[in-house]
């Protein structure tokens, strides 16, 4: 398993996510966009560390998160 983070942003704190892309059990390519997160009113995309299925989505939309934390696991392959 590995955990699909928000990436820096830089000196950005909070995000919000907006949305998922992909659902829960869905296959996803590496550099693949899974997730949209807002930050100081510009969105950002999220993308898939490596190849594999979306096993788990750990924050729903609308939900606050930081930068390097984990908003979902990924079981590559």
């Amino acid at each position: 398993m590995m955990d699909i983070v928000v990436p820096d942003l830089g000196e950005v704190g909070e995000v919000k996510l907006v949305r998922w892309l992909v659902a829960a059990g869905e296959e996803v390519e590496a550099g693949e966009a899974v997730a949209e997160v807002e930050a100081e009113k510009a969105v950002f995309v999220v993308e898939a560390p490596v190849a594999g299925v979306l096993d788990r989505i750990i924050v729903g939309p609308g939900g606050i998160t930081r930068p390097g934390e984990a908003i979902a696991r990924l079981r590559a392959g």
